[in-house]
């Protein structure tokens, strides 16, 4: 038996969410970005909150919007600062936000790890850089790695392009992105799709995410952005 709402608004997919949570947000720059989420959470209001995703924001849209709004303490992502992150590259110069930066592949294996139940694990990435301060070392086979943690989260915002009404997911292409393996290391999954349909209608051998971890889905209109917003 599915545990997923199939629920009528994006506001009551991010009800509930508290203070200080920590946020794995999906997206890989714009692209399966969770948008109407993102918007949904800055009306609820939750703050001091760690966020969890690939880059820092873009523009003035999305993740952009809610570190505008002032709602973020704290970032891990693996790709801060590009062309359009000048909202939290303003952030960051004034003091106002905390970075963690995390090289991509150990960001996604991190979070795989958290859902996998894995304790830690060692990774030869970031050895010999300032990356590795503060982390335990070890050497295997004449290889030198370093002892990484699993990241989990409190949710996990994703963007999904269709779900069916157990909560079974199907990507679009690049919109994948770290959608899976932030479903698996979240207590509670909430995912936007753009079309909800009957349990049968989706190809077994098509769903990336079983529905056993997607807690909430809402279906919204798709909306495109560009780097100067939306369009």
């Amino acid at each position: 038996m599915s545990r997923a709402e199939i629920l009528e608004s994006t506001d009551a997919a991010v009800a509930g969410i508290e203070d200080g949570s920590t946020i794995l947000v999906g997206g890989f720059g714009l692209a399966g970005m969770p948008f109407d989420l993102i918007d949904a959470l800055i009306r609820q209001g939750a703050k001091d909150l760690t966020i969890v995703s690939n880059n820092a924001g873009n523009g003035d849209v999305g993740l952009a919007a809610l570190l505008a709004a002032g709602r973020v303490r704290k970032v891990l992502c693996s790709f801060p600062r590009q062309a359009d992150s000048w909202v939290f590259d303003g952030l960051y110069r004034e003091g106002n936000i905390e970075l963690e930066v995390v090289p991509q592949g150990n960001l996604a294996e991190r979070m795989r790890a958290a859902g996998a139940g894995i304790g830690a694990f060692y990774c030869p990435t970031a050895v010999g850089t300032p990356l590795a301060e503060g982390k335990e070392e070890r050497e295997i086979d004449g290889r030198k790695y370093l002892l990484e943690y699993p990241i989990k989260g409190d949710y996990a915002l994703i963007r999904a392009h269709v779900a069916d009404a157990m909560g079974n997911l199907v990507y679009r292409k690049t919109a994948r992105n770290f959608g899976p393996v932030m479903a698996t290391a979240a207590t509670t999954t909430i995912v936007q799709v753009d079309e909800v349909v009957e349990p049968g209608k989706l190809d077994p051998e098509a769903v990336v995410t079983p529905s056993i971890y997607v807690d909430r889905v809402v279906q919204v209109e798709a909306r495109h952005y560009t780097v100067q917003g939306a369009r």
